[in-house]
């Protein structure tokens, strides 16, 4: 199937946005850098323009962004329509179902022009120099296959708290959390449709990132994490009332089978594979608690034991 084909199926339309013409117009200057992001309802139409603006906004101008509206409803969809129209280097695509990030991602990186696809949520911040500083240190250091940064953490209230991400991630890095923070992470795109890109299988939803890290690590692949915070990270009260029961059920059999591919699943490390189940067990005033006073700078903390 063409590439023009893919589009026309997938976009909500000319009609229904009215901008449609930026998809032929991004063919008449160079791409180097795609920026991907699957939507899904979003919730807060603020929240969603800060996320984009921040894009617009790179002191890199040489990108895409393609959003995937990932089957929204009739409010959903207009809103992820009128934020797109905020410049024309936005592409549209649309799933009449909802599939989850994983597949949306896949979708955004097969019609992708650049030469390193980008991750960005829609309720994040990308700091301005953040694309040309990820683009200067994968063009100059050809050993790392993406490289990712830390992030300044943040809710209505203002920034909280930082975290802190192992510079060269190994094995031992994936026990308490993933060692990358999924929306900072630039990937070479070659490496992506190398390895199939991200697992649309329901286990990984809500840890595509977890699973897809883990796997490349297990091919021979290597991450960077730039030391500084070139993402601000959404992380409030609401973050943990996302994960269910059954996500957190999911996330342990990744983490199972990901430990056991990476050689890291012993006696003791068994316990971190239960670690999603017996956080879903803390009450929710005692997880507000662990965010704001624990969690922070916790994987710096971690990786200063391991070393």
């Amino acid at each position: 199937m063409s590439r023009n084909k893919v589009e026309k199926k997938n976009s909500i339309g000319n009609e229904d946005c009215g901008f449609r013409k930026n998809v032929d117009l991004r063919r008449d200057s160079e791409v180097k850098i795609s920026v991907i992001m699957g939507l899904y309802n979003p919730k807060n139409r603020e929240h969603l323009l800060q996320a984009l603006l921040s894009v617009i906004h790179q002191t890199m101008s040489d990108w895409e962004l393609i959003l995937c509206d990932d089957g929204s409803d009739k409010k959903g969809a207009e809103m992820i329509c009128e934020a797109a129209e905020l410049d024309p280097r936005i592409v549209l695509i649309r799933n009449q179902n909802n599939h989850g990030l994983g597949y949306s991602l896949n979708k955004c990186i097969h019609i992708a022009q650049g030469k390193y696809i980008a991750r960005m949520d829609g309720d994040d911040i990308s700091m301005p120099e953040r694309f040309q500083k990820q683009y200067d240190f994968l063009e100059s250091n050809r050993q790392y296959q993406w490289t990712g940064s830390n992030a300044a953490l943040f809710d209505e209230s203002g920034i909280w708290g930082v975290d802190r991400m192992p510079e060269i991630p190994q094995a031992r890095d994936f026990l308490p959390y993933s060692p990358y923070i999924h929306p900072s992470v630039m990937f070479q795109k070659e490496i992506l449709q190398e390895t199939g890109g991200y697992s649309a299988a329901e286990l990984t939803r809500r840890c595509e990132d977890y699973e897809l890290f883990m796997r490349l690590h297990k091919a021979g692949y290597q991450g960077y994490n730039l030391q500084e915070s070139l993402i601000q990270y959404r992380e409030d009260g609401n973050t943990y009332k996302k994960r269910t029961i059954q996500s957190r059920i999911r996330e342990m059999q990744v983490r199972y089978r990901g430990f056991k591919q990476l050689g890291i699943l012993h006696s003791d490390t068994a316990a971190y594979v239960v670690r999603p189940l017996a956080a879903g067990a803390l009450s929710p005033i005692v997880l507000e608690y662990l965010r704001k006073n624990i969690r922070v700078n916790h994987r710096g903390i971690y990786r200063e034991q391991q070393m």
